[in-house]
């Protein structure tokens, strides 16, 4: 080796070697996998160029309909809405039912009363009533409805009512043209009333205010009769038993010819006592002459006929009181006792007595009753009077024609999804 020549001293490990002698090998198979995948895509047969897009038949059609469908009613009912439809204007009106309470002695002295409160059970009714047959009915029997709202029927028939329109056409209408709001929790009832000119609105909403004021009227006086009905019953009753009691009596007294017998018993005791003293004295003197005289003296006979003749009348005195069971002398068989006669006369003194206390109380409850009916009172209370419009709020053109194009454009598209999917099925 020459020693001259100069000597790389730096160590060469196997892994540059191999790494340098793969280095020009890469290169070469790239560039023959380009090759070979240039060779396969020129095998592959290529699809000439997409034509330029033309019109077709079902594209003229597509617009055609678009036009039929979509375009000429939006233009039909916008040239309707602004060239035919009549104006409406609205009369609002809001009210509600009252019930007044006017609070009696002691409430006032306990404070217990409410003054005023609000009867929902009432504005339901009045609710269900201003929507109902018979309000149409009484409205049209005030104003004519068929002639308010057909007068523009020849111009403007779909917002107008036909004018042979009969009671049932004319409710479907009239719900139509006036909207009822209710809340439940205050009983606050709103109405909106349309017509084709704002005196005629106006005249609409006084007449439905009139009306419900009579219909709470009415509910009024049926409250009322009701909670005066059973105690007009019971103070009649009361007045028939008293009656009666009283005639029962009356026909005692004319049978016996008695007032009182309380009365005409004292008078017959102060009788039989009076006859008791004299029989008595007789008795005396009888036993005085026995002394003087002997038994056949001739006043000893009278004295003796005196004494039967008292005692005779003293029994019969006594008959009467039912004492001893025997009846007066010369007394009918039909004849009562006092006993008997004053049995039945306390027997009816006490039925009439009763009778008078029912019908003091019945009187009483009624009284009561018919001043607990009069606190009472049912009102209309208007929060807002029937109002006259100075501008129409109806019909509301553009959301109408917003809505009816909506829909259109909406029906059309899916038609012609329908159309396209059933087409690519094929």
């Amino acid at each position: 080796m020459n020693k001259n020549l100069p000597q790389d001293k730096s160590p060469v490990s196997q892994q540059d070697v191999e790494a340098a002698a793969q280095q020009p090998v890469k290169p070469a198979m790239k560039k023959r996998k380009k090759q070979g995948a240039a060779r396969k895509r020129a095998a592959v047969p290529q699809k000439p160029p997409v034509p330029p897009a033309r019109l077709k038949f079902r594209h003229r059609a597509l617009f055609i309909s678009f036009l039929v469908v979509v375009v000429l009613p939006i233009l039909a009912m916008a040239w309707y809405l602004w060239t035919q439809a009549q104006d409406q204007y609205v009369s609002r009106v809001g009210f509600t039912v009252r019930r007044e309470e006017s609070a009696s002695a002691v409430d006032l002295f306990g404070g217990l009363a409410n003054l005023s409160s609000s009867s929902s059970s009432d504005s339901d009714i009045l609710y269900e009533f201003i929507q109902s047959q018979e309000m149409v009915q009484a409205v049209n029997a005030s104003l004519d409805l068929n002639a308010l709202y057909s007068r523009f029927y020849e111009k403007d028939a779909v917002f107008s009512l036909r004018p042979d329109a009969n009671i049932e056409a004319l409710l479907q209408y009239w719900q139509r043209m006036v909207k009822v709001s209710y809340t439940s929790g205050t009983g606050l009832i709103k109405i909106e009333v349309r017509a084709f000119t704002p005196e005629d609105a106006q005249a609409i909403a006084e007449e439905v205010y009139r009306q419900s004021t009579q219909m709470i009227n009415a509910l009024s006086a049926i409250a009322r009769e009701d909670a005066l009905k059973y105690a007009r019953l019971e103070l009649e009753e009361a007045m028939e038993q008293l009656k009666q009691a009283r005639q029962a009596i009356t026909a005692f007294r004319s049978k016996n010819q008695i007032l009182n017998p309380n009365a005409d018993i004292q008078i017959q005791m102060g009788l039989l006592t009076s006859l008791q003293e004299k029989l008595g004295d007789e008795m005396i003197a009888h036993d005085m002459l026995l002394n003087n005289t002997s038994e056949d003296d001739l006043r000893v006979v009278e004295a003796k006929r005196r004494i039967a003749a008292i005692s005779e009348r003293i029994r019969q005195e006594r008959a009467k009181f039912g004492v001893g069971g025997a009846m007066a002398a010369g007394a009918s068989p039909d004849d009562e006792d006092y006993a008997t006669l004053l049995e039945n006369f306390e027997s009816l003194t006490v039925d009439r007595e009763f009778a008078e206390k029912k019908y003091t109380s019945a009187l009483s409850n009624f009284d009561s009753a018919q001043a607990e009916a009069q606190r009472q009172s049912r009102y209309l209370a208007a929060f807002v009077r029937p109002t006259l419009a100075e501008a129409a709020e109806y019909p509301r053109r553009f959301i109408l024609l917003g809505i009816a194009s909506l829909f259109l454009v909406m029906g059309w598209s899916t038609a012609t999804l329908i159309f396209y999917s059933l087409r690519d099925r094929r």
